[in-house]
């Protein structure tokens, strides 16, 4: 037996109590856990017109099924315990139990993987906001393309909210052209230059949206020519600190959201440390409650233990269960007593034997 402990009756019913509680901490930790999935996965849903792709959302995901999951497992073993100290009860739990370990190593895995994901998947959402945040910036202009109106909108509260300009910096929106066609005067000579100027035939301007502007400058918000030393007074485009929010809003979203999920992470390290000792505690409540059953003396002692052999033998015992479950109902062709020719021929063989009464 591994890890054996000898448990007199009262110390069964003091580790039936502390679970009782220990579970129950844990069906609020899986609250917890859920509710954290819950804000992430809005927050994400919020900005997912900046997002290139979902992969990001694999980590509240998880947390919301795990949450769920640890506050039924947990609400399960709270009956148990109760149920550990009536010798008439307690054996309805012996198969449900086995299945309750299993989810709960499940369980315990998955909060592992979240932990990880949650700093692994830094790459993969900043490259996901950079192509967001790119195409978002190109189709700023497009308030009246059906499925972009709403895109000047959303880049220009994201702007404000954040205190960010661009995708990495407000250099990007020289790039593309944000001011729609319907106002712009093509009669104008500049607008004319301006399109002529570049072969994309595009209107290209040094200038930025108004949501870039930085409230706590004291100089008044340029937006326009502000590469033009001449168009401003007292000003150089090279020294000069802007009025303008110097951090990339791709920069800002990601120290966000991994803001958000590392915040999570210790939390995750709590509830799992709380899910592997109710699983342990549980296990050496079931081993010493039937211990006890078995040797006819529930009031007396009893051992309890975490496995009934070494672990070698038990990851052996499981492949072999596990080899058998796989082979059974599979019919070997190679055995002729299991081919249907087989059981043809003993069928007939019956029929033609004669019987005590011929």
């Amino acid at each position: 037996m591994l890890l054996k402990i000898k448990f007199s009756l009262q110390r069964r019913v003091h580790l039936a109590q502390g679970l009782w509680l220990l579970s129950w901490m844990a069906v609020i930790w899986g609250g917890v856990i859920f509710c954290l999935g819950v804000y992430l996965k809005t927050e994400l849903l919020r900005r997912a017109e900046v997002m290139d792709n979902t992969e990001i959302h694999v980590v509240p995901d998880i947390l919301m099924l795990v949450g769920l999951a640890s506050i039924g497992a947990n609400w399960l073993a709270s009956r148990a315990c109760q149920d550990s100290l009536d010798p008439s009860r307690f054996p309805r739990w012996r198969v449900p139990l086995l299945v309750w370990f299993s989810v709960a190593a499940v369980l315990c895995c998955l909060l592992v993987a979240v932990f990880v994901l949650s700093y692994a998947l830094q790459g993969s959402l900043e490259e996901s906001l950079k192509v967001g945040l790119r195409n978002g910036i190109r189709f700023y202009k497009d308030t009246d393309v059906p499925g972009r109106c709403f895109q000047k909108e959303t880049i220009d509260r994201l702007q404000m909210e954040f205190r960010c300009c661009g995708n990495n910096n407000f250099k990007d929106w020289f790039e593309v052209q944000w001011v729609s066609n319907r106002y712009l005067d093509f009669t104008s000579k500049d607008v004319k230059d301006r399109i002529r100027s570049n072969v994309d035939g595009r209107y290209l301007l040094d200038g930025v949206p108004f949501s870039c502007c930085n409230p706590t400058s004291p100089r008044p918000c340029m937006r326009y020519r502000l590469t033009d030393n001449h168009a401003h007074f007292n000003y150089d485009y090279q020294s000069e600190e802007l009025n303008l929010y110097g951090r990339g809003c791709r920069q800002a979203l990601t120290d966000y959201y991994m803001e958000l999920m590392n915040s999570t992470g210790p939390a995750v390290l709590s509830v799992i440390l709380v899910q592997i000792s109710v699983l342990v505690s549980l296990r050496y409540l079931q081993t010493a409650v039937e211990t006890a059953m078995v040797l006819e003396d529930p009031a007396g002692d009893s051992d309890g233990y975490l496995l009934e052999k070494s672990v070698k033998e038990t990851i052996e015992d499981l492949k072999t269960r596990a080899l058998t479950m796989l082979k059974f109902g599979q019919v070997n062709p190679d055995d002729p007593e299991g081919s249907p020719e087989a059981a043809d021929a003993e069928k007939d063989e019956k029929d033609a034997a004669p019987t005590p009464g011929s």
